[in-house]
């Protein structure tokens, strides 16, 4: 029977070049033989499958003949699966399979040559903390100052773990390079894998003499203070990251980010939406059907409102360039103001009389 090699991969008969590479990348990772709960089966088949539709001139023919059409080989062009998982595992000088390379493709999870690839150095953690604003004081922007305590590196020794006047050596571990390479044995045989080193941190160097005031671990528990500008315009639920000011790893760490996610206190009388505040006035019948000038309060203090005769009740005003700043920029969203129109619940005999005398005269 002939096989759907588009339907192992997951994509449509019509997919693109890239789409096709893009399922082989995501197939591969995911069920290859030596990553945990991989599936040496799966892993064959959605290889078949990719070297047949992954060639434009073995596609053309797939799609003309089915998969019988020379599948003699297993893998094409004469590459059996030893060749196969050789390339994957950078070995043998098989670093392209199928027009990708496999070390790029199964680097990130065997460790092995992966371009552009660091050293893996420890890294502190993330934190967060939360900041509460008023309604203006996010629209406009302002400078808070943060208070919090964490872990800071040591003040003695500047993070680096070693006495101040002590020298730095080599570390015997892994000679200075900050990794060191490791051979497991597998059911598929031995696997070369390269990780950072535990005694220096991935840093190739160890103090001589220890801090006596972290202990060597380059760190203490302190209390941080920093003043954070926040940004015109930022909404509720935002984070301004920090970067490098998280919490620190210990010697030969990066520090990790801190995140300060903006809290927007609600306002009585301003709404956003965007960049868009809502408000709303109150006027009265007679200035509705007559028309009136009105004052209302705006971000940028009190505005004069030209309210035209015949008004309804709920008409919504658009007041251009008076509400929030757009984050970043120099725009400004814009003031609608919902006006209703007040039905007083008690009248005089005098004014029951008036309105009585208006409906006969509108009717």
């Amino acid at each position: 029977m002939s096989k759907d090699y588009y339907n192992i991969l997951g994509v449509d008969k019509n997919a693109s070049a890239d789409e096709i590479k893009k399922a082989f990348r995501k197939l591969a990772h995911k069920y290859h033989p030596d990553k945990k709960g991989g599936d040496e089966k799966k892993f064959k088949e959605i290889n078949e499958a990719f070297q047949v539709v992954g060639d434009p001139t073995k596609r053309q023919q797939y799609d003309q003949y089915g998969s019988t059409f020379d599948q003699q080989g297993g893998f094409g062009g004469g590459a059996n699966w030893e060749d196969f998982m050789r390339a994957t595992r950078g070995q043998g000088g098989a670093g392209g399979f199928g027009g990708i390379n496999m070390n790029d493709l199964f680097g990130d999870f065997f460790g092995f040559g992966g371009r552009g690839r660091s050293q893996g150095k420890r890294r502190g953690n993330d934190i967060q903390v939360d900041i509460e604003l008023s309604f203006r004081e996010a629209a406009f922007g302002v400078e808070k100052e943060i208070s919090l305590a964490k872990n800071n590196p040591c003040g003695v020794c500047a993070g680096t773990g070693a006495e101040p006047d002590s020298k730095q050596i080599t570390c015997s571990d892994c000679n200075g390079q900050g990794r060191v390479a490791r051979v497991q044995q597998t059911i598929l045989g031995a696997m070369q894998t390269v990780a950072t080193c535990q005694t220096c941190s991935g840093s190739g160097s160890l103090a001589e003499k220890k801090c006596k005031h972290c202990g060597g671990v380059g760190m203490e528990h302190s209390d941080s203070k920093y003043k954070i500008k926040i940004p015109a315009g930022i909404d509720h639920g935002e984070s301004i990251r920090l970067s490098g000011k998280g919490e620190s790893g210990g010697a030969g760490s990066q520090p990790g980010d801190l995140y300060v996610q903006v809290l927007v206190k609600s306002d009585s009388e301003f709404k956003r939406n965007g960049t868009d505040v809502h408000t709303q006035a109150r006027i009265s019948y007679p200035q509705a059907v007559l028309g009136d000038t009105i004052r209302i309060n705006t971000l940028d203090g009190e505005k004069k409102l030209n309210i035209p005769s015949g008004t309804q009740s709920h008409q919504k005003f658009r007041l251009k360039g008076l509400g929030i700043p757009h984050l970043h920029s120099s725009k400004r969203g814009d003031q609608y103001v919902d006006v209703i129109i007040d039905i007083p619940k008690k009248v005089s005999r005098k004014a029951r009389s008036l309105i009585e005398e208006l409906s006969d005269e509108l009717k």
